[in-house]
């Protein structure tokens, strides 16, 4: 997958700078006030699922192969592998 949290930040900033152009009508206004809430809705997400697997990379950091045999039931963690 190329996107990165990096993006996510580009693509909040670029929708401020629509939002605070001064020539808009307001149905453009309506329509970038909708997309902007479209768009933090899906960066929240995002943030959270980041936020989700940093807590499960910290968790193998703390608690190593006690946590690592019960994370194995969720291989959509990235760095968890079945080793046998």
């Amino acid at each position: 997958m190329k996107n990165k949290l990096s993006d996510l930040n580009d693509h909040l900033f670029m929708q401020l700078e629509r939002l605070g152009e001064e020539d808009l009508t307001s149905e453009q206004v309506e329509k970038e006030v909708a997309r902007s809430e479209a768009i933090v809705s899906v960066g929240d997400q995002i943030i959270r699922n980041a936020a989700l697997q940093i807590k499960a990379a910290e968790m193998m950091v703390n608690h190593g192969a006690f946590v690592k045999r019960h994370m194995k039931s969720f291989p959509m963690i990235e760095g968890v592998k079945d080793e046998g």
